[in-house]
């Protein structure tokens, strides 16, 4: 089941982000002009890493996914407010909000997968999501 492999994919990719998150967050946080929210981007990094091993431990659990989407809609919300203060500042806001649109798409994908049971409820969703 190519759904089960893509699952554990973002569970792995969540626990990697949150490491980063915590680790690197006072790096992060200067990078995308949010000097003042570091401990903000840690908690972040705690949630990603929390949900990362939840979808470890279940991967055919529909509602953890659902929990990385309603995360970067999250993330979308706060680097949306972002007060970007130069043009290298700018950049790295818009080059993360273009990954964590990337990364929402795979989660929608694979939450509406694994919420469906029935494969005529998901027309327009390519086979090779099974």
């Amino acid at each position: 089941m190519q759904v089960v492999r893509l699952a554990r994919f973002l569970g792995w990719f969540s626990i990697g982000l949150g490491l980063m998150e915590m680790l690197g967050g006072r790096t992060l946080a200067r990078k995308l002009g949010m000097r003042r929210h570091t401990r903000l981007i840690r908690a972040f990094g705690v949630r990603e890493m929390a949900n990362g091993m939840a979808i470890l431990a279940n991967p055919t659990c529909a509602p953890l996914l659902w929990a990385r989407v309603g995360g970067d809609a999250l993330d979308l919300a706060v680097l949306g407010g972002t007060p970007v203060f130069g043009p290298r500042e700018r950049a790295n806001v818009k080059l993360a909000v273009a990954a964590v649109v990337g990364v929402t798409l795979l989660d929608i994908l694979c939450a509406t997968r694994l919420s469906t049971r029935s494969d005529e409820k998901l027309r327009g969703i390519p086979p090779y999501w099974d």
